[in-house]
């Protein structure tokens, strides 16, 4: 019996989305900025020359980014062998939630509650909730920020006060950043738990834990958990699992589907991920599906600004594949996508509103310009059952 893997390089998105303008990212790519930059010699901390992923691009990836954008694609010029598309998201958002719920086949049924872009950002009641709930005073931050800089800037303050470190941005998303020792990694877990129901109430998608270690350099570590709505509808874990497969999440796929549909679970950074992947070929059983989000691409190096991060980050992940892609059996399929953009080169330090790629091993062939949802009745097709949500099969 076939199994299916679904990977999700989180934020490795290819520009070109229709409604781009509205999201103030008409011109935003991921990947195409990425590839220009590393051919023009402006990525060379810790990698040099153009953007070398030959096992993605022989999948389709930079044929699917032409197809998306019509950028060049410098060091990614492979004919493909693999079958290959990219996608575009009809969800209002683009943010996490959203595309991995909509790769799943569930469009988001409403719109997501932002917080303004001012300082302060959250109603006072909210904060009111906040400290009541962590028995403080008051809490830090309270404004946008990259998760990586707020904790820089407020470390000290929440070491020396104990409050909380609050924050967000353009996403719907509530996010406390909290020192594993000094407040305690219990009590920051517990905290976003009990917080999650109001906010969830209020349309916000996720209630993220950011638990950080260290006297300076501060650093956050693998235990960040995400308290997100649980999805209205069955997605493509309920209908496997319903089926009577089994459904293994590696990384924060868990928290994004709110275990829904899901029977076991492999966490850590990225590096331990990928060991987590190549387990799952070796050892998940028939009918199976093995759902798989690499955050750091997004968390790490996109919401940083950092080319050179991301483009070393992008080599690391195809230099891997080999191994990988060579284990799997012969009807087996794995898809390679994304669940939104965050351009590294681009103004601030949000995602930004793209395309996908859409690249697999296990199937070949030209998908053209397809949906999210596809994604989902393609696995269910491969499958062998009914296709969820509104997609199309691309195989």
């Amino acid at each position: 019996m076939s199994r299916a893997f679904l990977v999700v390089l989180d934020s490795v998105g290819c520009g070109g989305a229709p409604d781009a303008t509205a999201f103030g990212d008409e011109g935003a790519n991921t990947l195409g900025h990425i590839a220009a930059a590393c051919a023009a010699g402006r990525a060379e901390e810790g990698r040099s020359g153009p953007l070398r992923l030959p096992n993605l691009d022989r999948l389709g990836l930079g044929a699917a980014i032409r197809l998306a954008s019509g950028v060049a694609t410098p060091g990614l010029l492979a004919e493909p062998e693999g079958l290959w598309g990219t996608a575009t998201e009809i969800s209002q958002g683009k943010d996490t939630p959203s595309g991995h719920w909509e790769l799943a086949g569930l469009p988001v049924p409403w719109d997501w509650t932002y917080f303004p872009k001012t300082d302060p950002c959250f109603p006072p009641d909210l904060v009111d909730l906040v400290c009541r709930t962590a028995g403080t005073d008051g809490i830090l931050g309270n404004r946008h920020a990259s998760g990586t800089l707020i904790i820089e800037e407020e470390a000290e303050a929440h070491i020396r006060t104990g409050w909380p470190i609050c924050y967000t941005s353009v996403d719907s998303v509530f996010q406390i950043a909290a020192h594993e020792e000094h407040f305690g990694l219990d009590r920051l877990l517990d905290l976003c738990a009990a917080l999650a129901p109001a906010l969830h109430e209020m349309r916000v998608g996720r209630v993220i834990a950011r638990p950080f270690t260290g006297d300076g350099p501060w650093e956050r570590t693998a235990n960040r958990r995400d308290y997100a709505i649980a999805p209205p509808a069955p997605t493509l874990c309920d209908a496997v699992s319903g089926a009577g497969r089994h459904v293994h999440a590696i990384g924060k796929i868990g928290d994004i589907f709110s275990m829904r549909g899901i029977d076991s679970v492999a966490k850590g950074k990225d590096v331990r991920l990928m060991e987590h992947l190549a387990a799952s070929v070796r050892d998940m059983p028939d009918g199976s599906l093995t759902f798989a989000n690499f955050v750091e691409f997004d968390a790490v190096h996109g919401h940083r600004r950092d080319v050179s991060g991301y483009a070393r980050h992008l080599e690391w992940f195809d230099a891997c594949l080999p191994d990988i892609i060579g284990s799997l059996r012969a009807d087996d399929l794995m898809v390679f996508t994304a669940d939104h953009g965050n351009d590294p080169t681009w103004r601030g330090s949000d995602h930004t509103r793209e395309r996908v790629p859409v690249v697999a091993a296990g199937a070949s062939g030209a998908a053209g310009q397809i949906g999210f949802v596809d994604v989902a009745a393609t696995i269910c097709d491969h499958l062998g059952m009914p296709v969820i949500g509104p997609g199309r099969s691309i195989l």
